[in-house]
């Protein structure tokens, strides 16, 4: 079997330079990232679209390797499209039914561009959600509520905040861990 190609789903900040996807896309070899959006950036149409164009440009089997919103852009593109994929990565997702601090996108703003609700049906393949203990996007016991509706394997990881540049993460080593595991 050809190894799969890693697909890196990155949330709404799109590639941030220290951040442990944009820095695995440069150490794994057969890795892509779902490139930023030039317009309708807050808008999960066009997030999914983005996300199902650049799946329509491999060939073989992908893993999904999801971080933030990221996660929930994978979430919303398996409820209507059916390409087989062979995995997917879910790392710390954001509850987007949950009002985020000061300086993130706002309820209103998410419902108006077609975030909400988050889907809750079981992904067709498999996934392990990787989730923090104090994530301020994304409470624990939210992350199993939804990994349980998704049917992943739950890796619970400890307190990595929102496990991004601002919780003291560039390097993410248990990410190739994980991805190995989905292979």
């Amino acid at each position: 079997m050809t190894n799969p190609t890693i697909l890196l789903v990155p949330g709404l900040r799109d590639h941030v330079a220290d951040h442990w996807q944009t820095l695995l896309e440069a150490k794994l070899p057969a890795t892509r990232s779902v490139p930023p959006l030039e317009h309708d950036k807050l808008s999960r149409a066009a997030r999914v679209a983005a996300l199902d164009e650049t799946l329509a440009d491999i060939e073989g089997p992908v893993i999904l390797v999801g971080h933030s919103a990221g996660v929930m852009i994978t979430a919303h593109w398996a409820q209507t499209h059916h390409r087989p994929i062979h995995g997917a990565l879910l790392a710390t997702p954001a509850d987007l039914e949950t009002p985020f601090p000061p300086g993130y996108p706002t309820m209103d703003a998410l419902r108006d561009h077609g975030w909400l609700p988050i889907p809750c049906a079981r992904l067709p393949f498999p996934s392990i959600l990787a989730f923090s203990n104090n994530d301020p996007l994304c409470s624990a016991q939210r992350a199993a509520q939804l990994g349980a509706c998704w049917g992943s394997r739950l890796v619970e990881l400890g307190d990595v905040g929102h496990l991004n540049p601002l919780a003291g993460y560039g390097p993410w080593p248990m990410a190739e861990t994980l991805i190995d595991s989905l292979r």
